[in-house]
């Protein structure tokens, strides 16, 4: 089947990015890394031997960066729809993460352990039309935001994709009430025409 001019263009794009160039060079599995580690740079969210959950983790590439800071002491897990391959200091689950029971199987993946850091660069498969698309991006944030309240240590942190729109208010009203610090951070990474941003919140109240 023949790709559409849209499809052509988004791969042109793609291909020239910088950030998916440095990614191939430096062997990152995803362009999406530079936007943790850009945020990991300012913010130091991430420290050695930490436990830490991953959401929406495929291929990959914020679980490998996050693994190379927390060490051999650490613990990586991280949950996808997609499958992903094999990465050292990460343990991953294949499942979708609205499914209860594939809740169930991360916390008994956890073993118990309380978590330091909940990652969640979860997004619903676009539809191109911002009135579907938002309201699902939202419902990621809030079940993200539910699971942190069930898994994180007190005084934990969470770090979470959101799109600026409908229902942004009411879900940082919503952070702010678990939360000491809530702060927004749009890294360079992220495309200038998309609507993402995300969420850093730090002082959990347990």
């Amino acid at each position: 089947m023949a790709r559409s001019r849209t499809s052509n263009r988004w791969l042109k794009e793609h291909f020239a990015d910088e950030y998916v160039k440095r990614a191939q060079a430096e062997g990152y599995r995803s362009r999406a890394v530079y936007k943790l580690l850009e945020i990991q740079e300012r913010d130091k969210l991430l420290r050695p031997g930490m436990t830490v959950v991953d959401l929406g983790a495929a291929p990959g590439g914020w679980a490998q960066a996050a693994a190379s800071i927390v060490g051999d002491q650490g613990k990586i897990v991280a949950l996808d729809l997609l499958p992903i391959d094999a990465l050292a200091g990460v343990e991953s689950i294949q499942g979708d993460f609205r499914d209860e029971s594939v809740v169930r199987q991360l916390f008994d993946v956890l073993e118990g352990r309380a978590v330091d850091l909940v990652l969640s660069d979860m997004a619903p498969n676009s539809s191109g039309m911002r009135a579907v698309d938002q309201p699902r991006q939202m419902y990621l944030a809030e079940l993200a935001l539910d699971f942190a309240r069930q898994a994180l240590s007190s005084g934990g942190g969470m770090l979470v994709k959101v799109f600026q729109g409908e229902g942004f208010d009411a879900l940082l009203k919503d952070f702010r009430a678990s939360f000491g610090s809530v702060v927004s951070r749009k890294p360079k990474a992220s495309r200038a025409r998309s609507s993402e941003l995300y969420l850093l919140a730090r002082n959990y109240r347990a």
